[in-house]
């Protein structure tokens, strides 16, 4: 076994591995870029080794710096993550020739199947159902367009070397072919050097389900069953689940066979991952295989108890597997979200910046439910703009399908961040909605379900009252504390104060009565409704969690002047709880109405503007592109949302402007 291994990664999937590693005893070596100097993945190695400027193509990309960081710290074997160079075969070779172990597979296997347009030819070699499609490489758009229309409309264009939802487009006519040729490549070329882009057929209402695969250097290979990751945006997995809502156990199995011969086939010696998209009728096609670990591993080793980091290490090391294929047993099971620095409120745009509070969750198994979160961020750190924007990996594990998702609601309740935006209130979001609780999935359901962008959830029905009744005992808390302090009422007489509230939720307004117990409060609603809050909330905490009428329930408190923003199951509303007479002079203030941006074109995200489509004096038509900024590897097309004159442009090619910073002004 190896002494120590360094990890050319960086953010949550290195902390990952750290964690491992230090269980097995392995020292470990962390790489860094001048932005992650102080990032906790740094801080948890053993040794840690600086490897250039923040951009990934000065760092975390140059082989010979992983490789002359090896050499310096003595590192025996590498583990590469996921992305950066973990599917390059140029770094396996690399290594090998410096005698270092690569943790992933041959280099064979990552020639065959790493690079998505040789994976489909090998595949339909080997007789593996394929998604129709145009296999070489397309040097024009026009070619991509006549590719296209031959195949017929929709098709995807995908990055060759892609991976993330990076250098991927949809496209339903030959004019969103020629864009999306443009991006895609531009994006392939900037994520991983590598500009090549093929055309396939889109399937429509697919879902995207994946086979996990675990092979050594003997010949060995087995399947531990399958993860679903239909739920997307810009073709990036959101919340993945093991195992798939879809399959059967018949489905299971021949998807899983299917995977199987096609790494021995290569004779694949690590950790993959072999996609299909699905049909609603179970029907399936070979989309492509990672040959590395996925950012979703966690739900895999959930249901399995498998670690596939060990796995993946004991494998370079010459170990044969430890199980057969008889010995995997799927068990409960788990639902991951990706935690991400996004706002979606703005189309899910980045956001960056530090983390002025991070508290995630508390970690562990409790009556059968585990909440697992995997990071690489701590409380003061930055988020930057060079690279993904995710936060964190939230992960829970139940005895069935929605207790997970109970589970997982709860545990996203009881996620703080601030100083940033984040897609909480999204995931949030999602876990109540019906149709995903159901399990009717498919990759469009986003899009489906959300066609004019995300908007929270407003507060009604059974979410409104509880978030009604939170506000009511926390009012209850401070009016006590208050008259303590003062020494108003002695304690046999705290309980008898005017009892009468009227709570404000947004412009929602709901008269109350609260009534003292001894361990907490009883609301009455006007409709006559009694409920029973207990909780051991206290003025300052971030976090109210407690019972509501025998319901555990968790609620994100924010202080706002006279009263709170309360967060819950997916709604965000501020929450004032007044006396009757206040209530009533309340509803006589004047409305603040904010003010008017129509007049400019505000950058949405800190970014780099990559182009700049205008000039001073144009006319320009609403949906006409004006600009492109480049943020956390993306590129976002900005368009006009109405048709204008532009006054003046502001801003240039190559500049790094912050977050509604002024690009141009119209007339």
């Amino acid at each position: 076994m190896f002494n120590k291994i360094l990890i050319a990664n960086r953010g949550e999937i290195a902390c990952r591995v750290i964690k491992t590693a230090r269980r097995m005893g392995i020292k470990t070596v962390a790489v860094y870029s001048e932005a992650d100097k102080d990032a906790l993945h740094v801080e948890m190695a053993d040794e840690a080794v600086a490897i250039g400027p923040p951009a990934a193509a000065q760092s975390y990309l140059v082989i010979e710096k992983i490789v002359a960081a090896c050499k310096a710290t003595g590192a025996e074997a590498v583990h590469p993550g996921y992305g950066f160079l973990s599917e390059r075969a140029a770094f396996a070779k690399a290594l090998a020739e410096a005698g270092i172990v690569f943790i992933g597979p041959n280099v064979r296997a990552i020639e065959a199947m790493g690079d998505k347009i040789e994976s489909k030819k090998f595949a339909n070699a080997a007789k593996v159902s394929t998604v129709p499609g145009y296999l070489g490489v397309i040097e024009t758009p026009e070619r991509a367009a006549e590719i296209a229309d031959e195949i017929g409309y929709p098709v995807m264009i995908k990055a060759s070397a892609g991976g993330g939802g990076k250098g991927m487009r949809i496209a339903h006519s030959r004019q969103e072919v020629a864009e999306g040729f443009a991006r895609a490549k531009s994006e392939a070329k900037s994520s991983f050097g590598d500009d090549r882009v093929f055309v396939e057929k889109f399937i429509v209402n697919p879902r995207h389900v994946e086979i996990q695969v675990l092979g050594d250097k003997h010949g060995n290979v087995i399947y531990l069953g399958e993860r679903e990751c239909s739920i997307q945006r810009r073709n990036q997995k959101v919340i993945e689940e093991a195992p798939s809502p879809l399959l059967d156990e018949a489905t299971r199995r021949k998807m899983g066979e299917q995977a199987v011969a096609l790494a021995k086939a290569v004779d694949y010696d690590t950790a993959g991952t072999v996609e299909f998209v699905a049909g609603q009728d179970r029907s399936f096609y070979f989309l492509e295989m990672n040959t590395r670990l996925q950012v979703e591993h966690p739900v895999t080793e959930l249901i399995t108890g498998v670690d596939l980091v060990e796995e993946m290490i004991r494998s370079a090391a010459g170990e044969k597997l430890r199980l057969t294929q008889e010995d995997v047993k799927l068990e409960g099971w788990a639902v991951e979200s990706r935690v991400y620095a996004e706002d979606p409120t703005r189309n899910f745009l980045p956001s960056t910046g530090r983390l002025v509070r991070y508290r995630p969750p508390e970690e562990g198994t409790r009556d059968g439910v585990t909440v697992r979160n995997d990071t690489g961020v701590y409380e003061g750190g930055e988020i930057s703009i060079h690279y993904d924007p995710m936060i964190a990996k939230l992960v829970t594990h139940a005895p069935d399908r929605l207790s997970a998702i109970k589970a997982q609601a709860t545990a996203l309740d009881s996620f703080l961040i601030e100083g940033i935006r984040h897609n909480i209130p999204f995931l949030s979001t999602l876990m109540q909605h019906p149709r995903w609780q159901e399990g009717r999935l498919s990759t469009g359901f986003i899009a489906e379900e959300f066609p004019e962008g995300f908007k929270p959830l407003v507060a009604q029905g059974e979410t409104e009252r509880r978030i009604a009744v939170v506000a009511a005992h926390m009012d209850h808390v401070m009016n006590v504390r208050k008259r303590r302090i003062t020494g108003q009422l002695r304690a046999p007489e705290l309980l008898a104060f005017d009892t009468k509230r009227t709570v404000a939720l947004g412009k929602t307004r709901i008269e109350l009565e609260v009534d003292a117990r001894p361990t907490g409060v009883s609301v009455v609603f006007p409709d006559g409704r009694r409920t029973y809050v207990e909780s051991d909330w206290k003025p300052g905490y971030l976090l109210w969690v407690g019972n509501v009428d025998g319901a555990s329930i968790a609620v994100k408190t924010r202080a706002i002047p006279n009263g709170y923003h309360l967060s819950h199951a997916g709604v965000g509303v501020d929450a004032l709880v007044y006396t009757r007479r206040e209530a009533e002079l309340a509803a006589l203030m004047l409305e603040n109405k904010g003010s008017d941006g129509s007049k400019a074109l505000l950058c949405p995200m800190p970014g780099l503007v990559k182009s700049i489509a205008v000039k001073a004096g144009q006319e320009v038509k609403a949906g006409e592109q004006l600009c492109i900024v480049e943020a956390m590897k993306m590129e976002n097309v900005l368009s006009a949302e109405r048709d204008a004159v532009v006054k003046t442009v502001l801003a240039k090619e190559g500049d790094s402007l912050a977050v509604d910073a002024v690009i141009m002004e119209f007339a």
